[in-house]
């Protein structure tokens, strides 16, 4: 039983990690890449970035944007 109640809860961690925070809009595509072999990283999800911006790859680590101009939800 234990193993069933772990299993669940661990499903329901997965889950949650992966739920959208309310916006409906994506990362705009990155073209030009770093030539740092291990860029910084300011965030890792969006839960790390302020109300209505996300964590995005950038040209060198990923990092709280906001959404681009002209983009419609």
């Amino acid at each position: 039983m234990r193993t069933v109640a772990a299993l669940l809860l661990v499903g329901m961690l997965i889950l949650w990690a992966e739920l959208p925070t309310g916006s409906a809009w994506s990362c705009p595509p990155v073209r030009i890449t770093c030539a740092l072999h291990n860029p910084p990283n300011r965030c890792f999800s969006n839960r790390q970035c302020p109300r209505f911006k996300k964590c995005c790859p950038t040209f060198c680590g990923r990092k709280c944007i906001s959404k681009p101009s002209g983009t419609h939800i």
